[in-house]
């Protein structure tokens, strides 16, 4: 089952994790909260999956994400929250990285062998599928969001975050700057160059 499948649960979850943390908050406060979990998590789940290329990862990223969003800062002003988000969101998939460059080192000094050595690892970005009106099409919008994703994950940290933020979210550049922790011109340069890089390497994709 795809892992995007568990989050639905995970996000009504959160919010009774954080129910002591939300006991001075409002139903009404909780609502919106709750609406604005399920209206970020898809595509949260998208851009964890792009940088970290791996479903599990990603899960537990946007899940870590979202869990430290309703403690710390559930009762900020909704408005705060997509900037907040996301820039706890991209901490989350800093430390998963630094874990798991971590744990590569530790294996790579021992030796070990076993009998799945040889098998092939898919790449579970292959296995996402939208609905398509019909074979053709399902197979040119495979192969694009592909070429994208891996483009995607090719981009310097900085450039692939500042491209997600804006151009997946929607978020503008005020935005985009607090979710970073850099300034707006910062964000303007590192959207402008992921904007060129993608365009150069994609050809024949780029619309």
């Amino acid at each position: 089952m795809n892992a995007f499948a568990t989050l639905p649960a995970a996000t009504a979850n959160f919010l009774s994790l954080g129910t002591t943390d939300l006991a001075e908050s409002t139903s009404t406060d909780t609502r919106a909260l709750d609406q604005f979990l399920a209206s970020v998590e898809r595509k949260a789940f998208r851009i964890a999956q792009i940088a970290l290329r791996h479903e599990e990862d990603a899960l537990d990223a946007v899940q870590d994400a979202m869990l430290r969003l309703v403690r710390s800062y559930a009762r900020r002003p909704p408005e705060q929250w997509p900037p907040l988000f996301y820039r706890i969101l991209e901490n989350c998939v800093r430390d998963l990285q630094r874990r798991r460059a971590v744990r590569a080192r530790v294996m790579s000094w021992i030796p070990w062998s076993g009998p799945d050595d040889s098998a092939t690892v898919s790449d579970p970005l292959e296995q996402l599928a939208d609905a398509a009106p019909g074979p053709a099409a399902q197979a040119q919008a495979d192969e694009t969001m592909q070429a994208l994703e891996a483009q995607l994950a090719a981009l310097p940290a900085r450039q692939r975050q500042a491209f997600l933020l804006r151009s997946f979210e929607g978020l503008d550049v005020a935005e985009t700057a607090r979710a970073m922790g850099c300034s707006a011109g910062s964000v303007k340069t590192h959207y402008y160059r992921a904007v060129q890089t993608l365009r150069s390497a994609l050809g024949e994709f780029w619309s």
